[in-house]
């Protein structure tokens, strides 16, 4: 049974911040000064209308703090630009990194906001110069720009894509390479990582992302771990999950209950390994 509650913010995320970073994250605020399990992430990760995402799941059956520093629609982009969190990120005993989209990222195309990483700031002059009949102005989120450009001029926007995956792997290898020797690269989503494409498929999530693009950022030392949500899990639907009645679209496109247990089933015992 979905839990629909009538006014806004249907669960409490109690957000906090950790040391002097300026993103707030889903809280209660974990207690750092010891032994802790850090999960750096996106939407999935932060666990929008779950009551107990898997970072939670993960802190019940561990014993040990689990901070999670999952953000809303990020990037790697935010926790570059956030020295705090990724020095947190490299001092816990385990650090979890979701992979996420290449579509949220600067890049030689387009910029994106610093910590609300999914929305677009604006086109370069050699994006325009590429898509000069393309009014830049009407867009706001990098998604909507991706899916327009494509569907504009399907050749030029491989073009695009190209340099977000390029950015995507230069990125995340800088982004791993902060933190600690203990860590787990997670792929979350309801299909396995695809082989290399000669035409992107933006109907996949994370986007952009291939099999080929997770072995090259991938350090010798970290583990690996692939969740794909099972079809008893995908069946749940929104069961279980708390969202006022106008949030029930987005809700039911995010990973619910059932999903997250998978995803902490696959994490739990790689982690006490690496323990």
């Amino acid at each position: 049974m979905a839990y629909i509650f009538p006014g806004e913010g249907s669960l409490d995320y109690f957000p906090c911040r950790y040391g002097s970073s300026r993103v707030l994250f889903r809280g209660p605020k974990r207690d750092i000064e010891r032994a802790y399990v850090a999960v750096l992430g996106g939407t999935e990760t932060y666990g929008k209308f779950v009551p107990l995402p898997f970072p939670d799941l993960i802190e019940r059956e561990l014993g040990l703090p689990v901070a999670n520093l999952g953000c809303m629609n990020a990037g790697p982009d935010v926790f570059l630009n956030e020295v705090a969190v990724t020095e947190i990120a490299a001092k816990a005993t385990v650090t979890v990194v979701q992979i996420l989209g290449a579509q949220n990222l600067s890049n030689r195309y387009y910029a994106v906001h610093p910590r609300r990483n999914d929305r677009f700031l604006g086109a370069t002059p050699l994006l325009r110069a590429i898509f000069p009949r393309v009014d830049f102005t009407e867009f706001n989120f990098t998604r909507h720009v991706l899916m327009s450009l494509q569907q504009a001029s399907a050749d030029k926007f491989e073009v695009i894509a190209e340099e977000l995956r390029a950015a995507w792997v230069a990125r995340m290898k800088l982004l791993l390479s902060r933190l600690g020797p203990r860590t787990i690269l997670l792929w979350v989503s309801d299909q396995p990582p695809p082989p290399p494409a000669r035409k992107a498929d933006l109907t996949r999530n994370p986007l952009l992302i291939d099999r080929e693009m997770i072995h090259a950022v991938q350090p010798p030392s970290a583990a690996y771990v692939e969740a794909v949500f099972s079809p008893a899990a995908n069946s749940q639907g929104v069961d279980g999950m708390a969202f006022a009645p106008m949030e029930a679209p987005a809700a039911a496109g995010l990973p619910g209950p059932a999903a997250h247990q998978e995803v902490a089933d696959l994490l739990i015992p790689v982690i006490h390994q690496l323990m």
